[in-house]
């Protein structure tokens, strides 16, 4: 016989079932099956009964979009670049005004952002790349400060609500299932979220396994977009990254890189550790001093080509996590075409949702998580420049203090939240500073900050009070500027830096 209390639930788990099923349904092409947010709270996205996407050419797909539209563009190296051009040529036909394009980094010229737009496109970075920086920063496009497992929530939580969303997928299999390929990040969500979906298919995409499997009839229009994705350079890898601008070299790691991976990766990386790494030269420097490690795990919200040979060379195993063992989870990926046959089909590998993948809770379960990543400048008392260089914007706050904090909050005691830098810009000038440039914006907290690493050594502040804190970081800070630094915080502390 039921408790009293399971009665309860029942009738409390019923009731909310059908408030649920009496909530309105999305506005949506009279021709087509109309869906609720609910339906895509199952897994994988199933199989509507009776409906099929629309196949047409990108300029005919792209006149969905009206003036006073919101629009999710897929990002990263799923970019539908013939879609977002289509789509640029149909502002200006259709004299559009006002449409607001949302997505984190894009590939392509982001022929939306350019001048000539103006008026007609306002793009809204959750996480800005190259092509919209000057944009931004001429003021003819926005960025948004927001933790990169935030941005789901913009969406599931109808903070933001999507007319369309634009994405690329892998071509249906023969059960009509396609992938979002190596960018699932916040696109599943934005997916959840849209009244009408635009696919690009691609069958250069990869097919992948996780949360971005959607069924072919979550679609209502197809096109055919079959190009090569994006193939970036380690040039075009460290634009992406925050510390590009005040980096010795742009092509090829310079000597005090090579010096901090090294470092890194022979004291702070052990057996066992569950990494995440952004890409760019210092992450990619790391990986290739890890081939005497042991078993190995990969968390990541991005990773890049770097992982292949510690995969082939048995040294990530992903045998000790805890969150889903045995694989690979990250939530997008950019980097080569060797990356994406990587990729494909390949059960090694789960692309996540970044509510779960950067979910701080989740983090902290695996084993002696390192996390990994870049700055533009710190301050004597530890607080971390990532996103701008003073007023200007360049990137976007990512997952830095996700993977920070889920690094330090790790259940076994054994984290390790690392942020690396050049001591200097290749100007000479001192990334450690009295105190931060005017304009820019701190990301993690001096709360937050345990390792900073540059090529003189490692400075771990976590337990340091602020005295103690100038002393360490301006050890490890160019001895051209020691000197001047230590007046500075004796001046701004009214006491020298000690340990």
């Amino acid at each position: 016989m039921a408790t009293t209390n399971t009665v309860k639930f029942l009738r409390r788990f019923s009731g909310i079932l059908q408030k649920q099923q009496a909530l309105p349904l999305h506005k949506h092409n009279s021709n087509l099956q109309k869906r609720t947010f609910y339906l895509y709270s199952q897994e994988p996205f199933h199989p509507i009964p009776g409906k099929e996407p629309e196949h047409c050419k990108a300029a005919e797909a792209v006149k969905v979009v009206q003036s006073g539209h919101r629009v999710y563009i897929h990002g990263v190296a799923a970019t539908p670049i013939p879609l977002v051009e289509a789509l640029a040529n149909h502002g200006i036909e259709s004299n559009l005004r006002d449409v607001e394009l949302l997505h984190i980094h894009t590939a392509g010229p982001g022929t939306f952002a350019q001048k000539e737009y103006e008026g007609i496109f306002r793009s809204n970075s959750l996480f800005m790349g190259p092509n919209v920086r000057e944009a931004v920063n001429a003021g003819r496009a926005d960025v948004m400060p927001i933790f990169l497992s935030d941005i789901p929530h913009l969406f599931r939580r109808r903070i933001l609500n999507l007319d369309v969303a634009m994405v690329s997928v892998s071509p249906p299999d023969e059960h009509g299932y396609c992938t979002l390929g190596p960018s699932v990040d916040c696109t599943r969500a934005a997916v959840q979220n849209a009244k009408t979906i635009v696919g690009m298919v691609n069958k250069n995409m990869p097919r992948t396994f996780g949360d971005g499997i959607i069924h072919k009839s979550h679609f209502d229009y197809m096109v055919e977009g079959h190009m090569p994705l994006p193939e970036l350079s380690k040039h075009e890898l460290d634009l992406l990254m925050v510390d590009l601008p005040l980096s010795d070299d742009y092509v090829n790691p310079s000597e005090r890189e090579q010096k901090i991976g090294k470092s890194i990766a022979e004291n702070l990386v052990t057996d066992g550790a569950t990494l995440q790494m952004g890409i760019g030269n210092i992450p990619n420097i790391v990986l290739k001093h890890l081939h005497n490690h042991k078993d190995l795990g990969v968390h990541t919200e991005m990773f890049s080509d770097g992982v292949i040979d510690l995969v082939e060379n048995g040294n990530i195993t992903n045998a000790k996590k805890v969150i889903q063992p045995g694989k690979i989870v990250g939530a997008f990926c950019v980097g080569t075409r060797r990356l994406y046959d990587f990729l494909d089909d390949n059960p090694f590998v789960v692309m996540g949702d970044v509510a779960h993948v950067c979910n701080t809770a989740v983090i902290a379960q695996n084993p002696r998580v390192t996390a990994i990543n870049s700055c533009i400048e710190v301050d004597i008392t530890g607080q971390v420049v990532s996103d701008s260089i003073g007023n200007k914007m360049h990137s976007g706050v990512g997952g830095q203090i996700d993977f920070i904090r889920g690094a330090s909050q790790g259940l076994d005691g054994l984290g390790k939240p690392i942020l690396a830098m050049t001591s200097t810009t290749r100007h000479g000038q001192t990334k450690i500073v009295p105190d931060i440039h005017k304009g820019a914006g701190v990301v993690t907290t001096r709360a937050h900050v345990h390792y900073i690493v540059t090529e003189y050594g490692i400075a771990n502040l976590f337990g340091k009070n602020i005295r103690q804190r100038a002393y360490e970081l301006i050890r490890i800070a160019h001895p051209d500027h020691q000197e001047e630094l230590e007046k500075a915080a004796f001046e701004k502390l009214n006491i020298m830096p000690t340990p």
